[in-house]
């Protein structure tokens, strides 16, 4: 199931990506914090701007084991993008995330799978002309499984 919802992610991506015009497609990496069992990981994200100011942006996150348990997120988000100034924007975001946490047990591990929404709100700031520094703050709705995660991350526009 878990390979069949990544390659739809890609296979859309890569049909935005390949009408999107220069300067519509960006390309990130970034640094997470998941407060449900103080999880920190590293994720990568794609964002494809179909529509001026409204962006499309899958993104893998791996959560780093702590207290026996690692995780890792598949969430596709929309964004409005606010322009404040010519280098820095605000954006809030609304999508959907796929959360699977593996946790250690007597003889083995156990697996669970969740699917939910993500709310929340991000901002970037023109770094260089192509690089951008962006932060978000969001919140999963997942049953029994509510967090709150927070990033930083580097984006590369084409």
């Amino acid at each position: 199931m878990r390979k069949y919802i990544l390659l739809a992610i890609v296979a859309l991506a890569t049909a935005l990506g390949a009408s999107a015009e220069s300067g519509d497609i960006s390309v990130g990496a970034q640094f997470a914090y998941a407060s449900k069992h103080s999880m920190a990981g590293l994720g990568a994200q794609v964002q494809v701007e179909p529509i001026t100011n409204w962006r499309f942006a899958p993104e893998f996150m791996y959560y780093f084991k702590n207290d026996g348990m690692s995780a890792f997120n598949v969430n596709v988000n929309i964004h409005y993008v606010i322009p404040t100034s010519s280098t820095f924007a605000i954006y809030p975001l609304v999508g959907f995330t796929y959360a699977n946490f593996r946790a250690d047990a007597l003889g083995g591990h156990v697996t669970d799978d969740r699917c939910g929404a993500n709310v929340g709100l991000g901002a970037q700031y023109h770094i260089k002309e192509h690089l951008h520094f962006f932060t978000e703050a969001r919140f999963q709705i997942l049953k029994d499984w509510n967090q709150s995660v927070t990033c930083l991350g580097l984006k590369y526009t084409f």
